[in-house]
């Protein structure tokens, strides 16, 4: 009888506490680059919705406590008269600046690593601007001032619970910073259309 089989209990109910607890840990893993933005998105929202302990613990499975990185210095990006792109899977130091004149920067952190739980970017534009795009779930400070331009956050969704902080501080003089939420990526549409072009005929696939 199922009764009878240790292995058939049922799992341990998890608790408001629980799951606090593994969105903080979470939370530490994506500030010390064991997980990228992204995917600390995806688990929280699987932590705040298990109904168990397992399920709790399947999300930190493969996190092992992390050993102290070496301090890194800041990063700059400048674009003058030009355009300037930071994308894909890179580590974000806790400081970095954004600097654009007459130029455009652009600065993807879906798919990046950071480095703290608190990662702060100095943007400065003048007849320029500055985009930052961030997954969600995550924390949004912007501060600053502008002179005959803007700064601006159109990130809609309230962040996770302990989530990592993005923290912009902003001067823009006739130019804008903005903050945006990050839409689906390039790299996962092409993604999915070489997988459909592998399922028709040569004829119909798209060009």
């Amino acid at each position: 009888m199922a009764g009878d089989d240790p292995d058939a209990l049922p799992q341990l109910r998890a608790s408001d506490q629980d799951r606090e607890q593994t969105l903080a840990q979470l939370a530490a893993a994506a500030g010390d680059g064991r997980l990228t933005l992204e995917e600390y998105s995806g688990r929280a929202d699987v932590a705040l919705g298990a109904r168990t302990r397992g399920e709790l613990d399947r999300v930190l499975a493969d996190l092992q406590t992390p050993i102290a990185p070496p301090a890194e210095a800041p990063e700059e990006l400048t674009a003058i008269l030009a355009n300037q792109t930071r994308k894909g899977r890179w580590r974000v130091p806790a400081k970095m600046a954004a600097r654009s004149v007459l130029g455009d920067c652009h600065i993807e952190l879906q798919d990046a690593v950071l480095s703290s739980p608190v990662t702060t970017i100095e943007a400065r534009t003048t007849l320029g601007s500055v985009t930052i795009f961030v997954p969600d779930g995550v924390e949004v400070r912007l501060s600053g001032s502008a002179i005959l331009g803007s700064h601006s956050s159109e990130v809609g969704s309230d962040p996770l619970p302990g989530a990592p902080v993005i923290d912009v501080r902003a001067r823009a003089v006739l130019g804008s910073v903005t903050v945006r939420r990050a839409k689906l990526s390039q790299r996962i549409r092409g993604t999915l259309r070489d997988a459909l072009d592998q399922r028709l005929p040569p004829g119909d696939r798209a060009q």
